[in-house]
């Protein structure tokens, strides 16, 4: 899929991913991808300057993500002492557990498993997935050879459904910011 995609658009799919680990999210989401596309280098693409001029800026969609979906959870250090003295008033014994797995899984896997994945690594979800395939979708209608960020907009608002999709909703009419997109589009054609 990404074979299409301009330099730009891989940025936007980059800088989603950035937003997310940013966020301590462990996946890439429709809200992470429109933060993607209001990356201050894509701030001259239509697709940003039509989000911008909706009232969509990325303090705002950050702030909205947060709201919305709430702050992740960093990988390392997912449970605390508290968690561990609760478990243990019933009876779960951590580091027994540990000692039984890596008996049988070996030494460390434990410690891997918790182990941000790489950078770039992390995995979209079903609808930001369904936004990318419907962006490759909007970009054949538009008998465009490659996909850029303003595609991506337009299958995120196509989508309809995922976090971004609300967020844009906040401020405008998905129908409204899609009109705009297209006559921008248009203009610079």
């Amino acid at each position: 899929m990404f074979e299409r995609f301009t330099a730009a658009a891989r940025g936007v799919a980059l800088a989603a991913q950035g937003e997310a680990a940013r966020l301590s999210h462990h996946y890439v989401g429709t809200e992470h991808v429109l933060l993607g596309v209001l990356s201050p280098e894509f701030a001259d693409e239509a697709a940003a300057r039509v989000l911008v001029a909706v009232g969509l800026d990325r303090d705002y969609v950050r702030s909205e993500t947060l709201r919305l979906v709430g702050p992740g959870t960093p990988l390392e250090g997912r449970l605390g002492e508290d968690e561990a003295a609760s478990l243990q008033a019933i009876g779960i014994d951590l580091d027994a557990v540990r000692s039984r797995v890596e008996s049988a899984f070996g030494e460390g896997v434990l410690d891997q498993a918790h182990r941000d994945p790489p950078a770039g690594r992390l995995p979209f979800t079903p609808r930001a997935k369904k936004s990318l395939e419907l962006a490759l979708r909007e970009a054949s209608r538009l008998h465009h050879r490659r996909l850029g960020p303003d595609h991506i907009l337009l299958g995120l608002i196509r989508e309809g459904h995922g976090v971004a999709a609300q967020i844009v909703l906040s401020k405008a009419p998905l129908d409204v910011v899609r009109e705009r997109l297209l006559a921008e589009l248009d203009a610079a054609a």
